[in-house]
């Protein structure tokens, strides 16, 4: 039995080292034979050189580079295609993914009660409360609107079987969202909790901005209720449009027809305005989505592979 251990870098020089002194304490406590993939996603620091010198001292150790920066979800997408492992882990280097966790997720897939262990925070002590509030909102909306169900405060960190992951890597879509892959696909998956835990060094590479667009991202992959929203508005405003009408002629039949207010009919045009230009927004969400889809270009480049 082989564990394959995938853990996407992106400018983590300073934890790298301090991942791998921590995990394999308790890769080494699942009594399997396992490896470790670092994929390298175009780092502009000194990971790929840390990461070499790890694989120096372990040969279980294997380095993917790509040529560029990718994202997260082409770094967990080449490590899940590069893995050879009967049982296959996602987790972060920076330690906010405890490894601790791994003998019991080994356990549990052992015991075949599941087919994936997933993970999920309890708390999210630390972080700002507005970036608090959005990840929780994110989280009810899209349990509400999707077909997918997903835990509040669900981690990528995640160990399935076999069959789960070529289910996963078989999935030939360009725009990947895999916490809601993870779910659509099926299979029995078992969650453990755990508190939240800060980084250990350097800092995130998730922004407020960045995580708005993967909200935006994981929303539209999986319905298509904003594009049902945007035609349940513009119905609403022809209704509103054509009661107004009606008011307004009834009015200069009967009283006279005095001239309106500049103000009112300024608060009225750039309130259809704006919801025009939000109906155009959402249609032109689902119409990248399908350009990007039609363009069939790889979701990654590997510049190389250090597996000798």
């Amino acid at each position: 039995m082989l564990l394959s251990i995938i853990v996407p870098c992106y400018n983590e020089e300073q934890v790298v080292a301090l991942f791998y002194q921590e995990a394999i304490k308790h890769i080494l406590a699942c009594n399997m034979d396992y490896e470790i993939l670092f994929v390298n996603d175009g780092s502009k620091d000194q990971t790929l050189q840390e990461c070499l010198k790890l694989k120096e001292k372990d040969p279980h150790i294997v380095v993917v580079d790509f040529s560029r920066n990718f994202g997260k979800e082409a770094a967990m997408l080449a490590g899940l295609r590069e893995a050879k492992g009967d049982y296959v882990v996602i987790m972060d280097s920076d330690l906010q993914d405890p490894p601790s966790l791994l003998p019991q997720m080994v356990n549990l897939l052992n015991s075949d009660t599941c087919d994936s262990v997933a993970t999920y925070r309890v708390n999210r002590k630390g972080e700002p409360l507005i970036r608090s509030f959005f990840a929780r909102s994110f989280y009810k909306l899209i349990n509400k609107f999707t077909e997918v169900e997903i835990v509040d405060g669900a981690r990528d960190y995640r160990m399935m079987k076999r069959q789960m992951v070529n289910a996963i890597i078989d999935l030939p879509e360009y725009q990947r969202f895999s916490k809601g892959i993870f779910t659509w696909v099926g299979f029995r998956s078992q969650y453990l909790e755990y508190e939240n835990i800060q980084r250990v060094a350097g800092e995130t590479k998730w922004s407020f901005f960045k995580l708005v667009k993967y909200a935006i991202e994981g929303i539209v992959a999986y319905t298509t209720a904003p594009l049902r929203l945007a035609t349940v508005i513009g119905i609403l405003m022809s209704i509103v449009g054509f009661s107004f009408m009606l008011f307004i002629v009834i009015k200069a039949i009967f009283f006279g027809d005095p001239v309106a207010g500049y103000p009112s009919m300024i608060v009225v045009i750039s309130l259809i305005g704006g919801i025009q230009l939000l109906v155009l927004g959402v249609l032109g969400e689902y119409l990248a989505k399908t350009y990007m889809e039609t363009k069939r270009r790889p979701n990654y480049i590997i510049k190389k592979r250090y597996d000798e």
